[in-house]
């Protein structure tokens, strides 16, 4: 069955990159943003953000909804909570709509199921960091039930390694990445937390 393809689709290219299940606080000020989330508010449809990155525009983004108006100003800039849905890549650029708008195609993943090892060496990775650097344990449960999606989109990674994960078309591909992704956000945080203790101990770090 072929992809989903849409002929209108709203695009807010920005410095950032998003994943299905994170959630993205938005301030809206632009005047053409402002008419694409209102339309987008009125219909329940979903918008697209994709990275405007130092090498130009990248072609696969994340679909959005807005979960949550935090606040609307009085000259029309408003503050909202999105959450990721699905990625997409952009087939064609539209200039016809009061705002960036695109033809898209949702994607989908590969017909394969994650393998075990995969899976287990993410989520411990994962669960690790997270007592590491939040204090928080997590139940076996609620691991099991987490995607790769669900765990990067909890974490402070660089926009490369982001927009790596949103282009993959394979969950195990994904679970693969963010292992190593966790793997080397706590090899940093074991440095700071040692270049802390010396620092303290005669005011230097030596690298």
């Amino acid at each position: 069955m072929p992809d989903r393809v849409v002929q209108d689709f709203p695009l807010f290219p920005l410095g950032l990159v998003a994943l299905p299940a994170e959630i993205v606080p938005l301030h809206i000020f632009e005047e053409r943003y402002r008419t694409m989330i209102g339309e987008c508010l009125e219909s329940g449809r979903e918008f697209g953000i994709v990275w405007a990155g130092p090498d130009g525009t990248n072609a696969i983004g994340c679909a959005m909804e807005v979960t949550r108006v935090l606040e609307e100003l009085p000259d029309g800039r408003m503050n909202i909570l999105t959450a990721g849905t699905r990625p997409f890549r952009v087939i064609e650029e539209r200039h016809d709509l009061p705002y960036p708008a695109a033809v898209v195609e949702f994607l989908r993943d590969k017909a394969e199921e994650p393998s075990d090892e995969s899976a287990e060496e993410a989520h411990e990775s994962y669960r690790v960091l997270v007592e590491e650097a939040a204090d928080r344990e997590l139940g076996d449960d609620d691991l099991a039930a987490m995607t790769a999606y669900d765990m990067a989109a909890t974490v402070d990674f660089g926009l490369e390694a982001k927009q790596s994960l949103l282009d993959l078309r394979s969950e195990n591909a994904r679970l693969k990445l963010v292992a190593r992704l966790f793997r080397a956000a706590l090899k940093r945080l074991d440095f700071i937390e040692r270049a802390q203790v010396r620092a303290r101990s005669n005011g230097r770090v030596r690298f």
